[in-house]
């Protein structure tokens, strides 16, 4: 059985010298039919949390595809780190997310709860931080 696609971006930002990341709650974005990965990531952040690609700064060598499962079913999923431009751009949530929030390195770590994720914020954390 083939894995699922998906794709999003990994959305950081400067608030005060300090590096924030963006953490959706809840989302079931996938690849459609005829998508490439890149436009999925940019559609799924348009729709989930407002920012349209005029808003980020992306760098399309940084990424990482992160597999697991999902009720039984292999996904892949492949991630881009984006910087919001504007850290005052407000988050306009979609129907498909509950809340979200702003958290530095190791909250947003605590949070996501995967030790894989853990270890691609870390990586994006590092390479975020040269920014600064």
């Amino acid at each position: 059985m083939s894995p699922t696609r998906a794709a999003g971006l990994v959305i950081f930002r400067h608030s005060n010298q300090l590096i924030q990341f963006l953490l959706l709650q809840t989302s079931y974005g996938h690849v459609d039919p005829g998508e490439s990965d890149w436009d999925t990531a940019l559609r799924e952040t348009q729709e989930e949390a407002g920012f349209t690609q005029k808003d980020l700064e992306i760098d399309k060598n940084i990424k990482k595809t992160l597999s697991y499962e999902v009720n039984g079913k292999p996904k892949d999923v492949i991630y881009w780190l984006a910087k919001l431009i504007n850290p005052e751009t407000p988050v306009k949530l979609s129907d498909e997310h509950q809340d979200f929030k702003w958290l530095p390195l190791q909250e947003a770590q605590e949070l996501s709860g995967y030790d894989d994720m853990k270890i691609m914020l870390s990586e994006f954390f590092d390479v975020a931080s040269k920014d600064i």
